[in-house]
């Protein structure tokens, strides 16, 4: 008997040796690096998906296509802006192996794919979703966001407001969690700086006739208005905002709300309107002209604010695991956290290692009318905030 417990003892002591030794070995090499992109494809944020695709495809081509010696692939899934989508598509790319995730194109889903990399342990990038609580409260350490936040944004639109002299506001916002976000902290920043709020207005995504509304707008008193849209809706309201000439009488502005792809859509509906700009062609960087001679060449236009994001940050995190030449995702998440990224398309970027949010500048544009036609609408950089004005120190 003792003899049978004495060999069982063994038999265990050597199953646990060899269980430790599986979880504590080192990720081996794979023939392949698989990015897993979640992405708004289809509906009204489809353009922003597609430019986050093209962006990130570009970033990986314009490196010869490898990362840690071996082929990067893309599987892209299309969450149709519903985070129940966007949480089945990123089950999907996890159970296929997937080394990163990158998306989403609303807070919403990224913040429902949150709940499943961190289990996982696969890092997640995010270059555009901008609710605070993706580095906040929803945040992970294998989670990492490139672009801006709301927070972010909303300093550098209480600055716009206080420095036009405006003192009367009306807000357009998109009822989802993020458009209300972004409306009630800009609501108290400006209300601080003495502008008062004559009017709200919170409008379902797919808006087809605002009609009622801007006519709400024109005769509110407001002298200047935020129109917290972004896509097909910010375009549909803009063009039926000039029919009555709104834009003659009362300044625009928003977060991300025009850029020369969106006044494509627009034609001269989008003249006049001032907007944050994530990004922007015009930005004089080499490294800013080598990328927007790629991206013409390959898709024959001008890359969007998603675009310029979506290369900046798969840029990066790419850069950096290659640095590491491990396999290990963990020695990846150590390694971006805290890094700086002085090749950014829009000026420097740190990751600040107590939320896992880049710091960075931040720019302020004017739309005037393009002299192409199939540029009907230029943006003009007005303002750059230093990232000092626009991020408090990590406490």
């Amino acid at each position: 008997m003792k003899r049978t417990i004495s060999r069982w003892l063994s038999l265990a002591g050597c199953a646990w040796a060899m269980s430790m030794t599986v979880a504590h070995a080192q990720p081996q090499p794979q023939d392949t690096f698989k990015i897993g992109g979640v992405l708004s494809l289809s509906g009204p944020y489809g353009p922003i998906g597609d430019g986050m695709r093209k962006g990130a495809e570009l970033a990986v081509e314009m490196r010869g296509g490898k990362v840690l010696g071996v082929p990067v692939k893309f599987n892209w899934e299309d969450d149709e802006t519903k985070p129940q989508v966007a949480v089945a598509k990123t089950t999907r790319l996890l159970a296929d192996g997937t080394n990163m995730l990158f998306g989403a194109v609303s807070s919403g889903s990224t913040i429902a794919m949150m709940k499943l990399n961190a289990r996982r342990k696969v890092p997640l990038l995010v270059t555009l979703s901008a609710s605070d609580d993706i580095t906040g409260k929803e945040g992970n350490p294998y989670t990492f966001r490139t672009g801006t936040a709301v927070d972010m944004e909303n300093r550098m639109m209480a600055e716009f407001v206080a420095d036009g002299g405006k003192k009367n506001i009306y807000a357009v916002v998109a009822d989802y969690s993020v458009g209300r976000e972004i409306w009630q902290n800009l609501r108290e920043s400006v209300e601080a700086r003495g502008v008062k709020v004559v009017g709200e207005d919170f409008t379902p995504l797919g808006g087809k006739d605002y009609s009622m509304l801007i006519n709400r707008i024109a005769k509110s008193g407001a002298d200047i208005g935020v129109v917290v849209l972004t896509g097909n809706d910010s375009i549909t309201f803009l063009k039926q905002a000039e029919q009555v000439g709104l834009q003659k009488s009362l300044p625009l502005f928003g977060t991300m709300f025009m850029d020369e792809m969106l006044g494509r859509a627009t034609g001269s509906a989008g003249v006049g309107v001032d907007s944050t700009l994530r990004y922007h062609w015009s930005l004089d960087s080499e490294q800013n002209k080598r990328f927007v001679k790629a991206f013409q060449e390959k898709y024959g236009e001008l890359p969007g604010q998603a675009a310029g994001q979506a290369f900046d940050g798969i840029s990066w995190f790419l850069d950096v695991v290659d640095g590491t030449k491990s396999w290990d995702p963990d020695v990846w998440v150590k390694a971006f956290s805290g890094s700086r990224y002085d090749q950014s398309l829009l000026g420097p970027k740190v990751m600040r290692t107590c939320d896992n949010q880049a710091s960075q500048p931040g720019y302020f544009g004017h739309a005037v009318a393009g002299t192409q036609a199939d540029t009907p609408v230029v943006m003009q950089i007005s303002k750059r905030y230093e990232a000092a004005q626009l991020f408090e120190a990590c406490k």
